[in-house]
């Protein structure tokens, strides 16, 4: 009997782990979507104060 009571708890060991890991998983990929959000927020706001139509675009140097 000390077998298979052996093998269970191993069984319920391998569960828990593989638990553990696909919880951790799903965090870091919610993170990940964070950061990329974050990184396209600022890339637009970046794009938004950019200089627009020739105004500053040509300096006219007279030597």
């Amino acid at each position: 009997m000390s077998t298979i009571s052996g093998a269970s708890s191993t069984y319920g060991l391998e569960v828990l782990s593989a638990n553990l890991a696909k919880s951790a998983q799903k965090q870091e990929g919610e993170t990940v979507m964070k950061l990329l959000d974050s990184a396209a927020a600022s890339t637009t706001a970046a794009k938004s104060t950019a200089p627009q139509g020739n105004l500053g675009n040509s300096i006219n140097i007279h030597v």
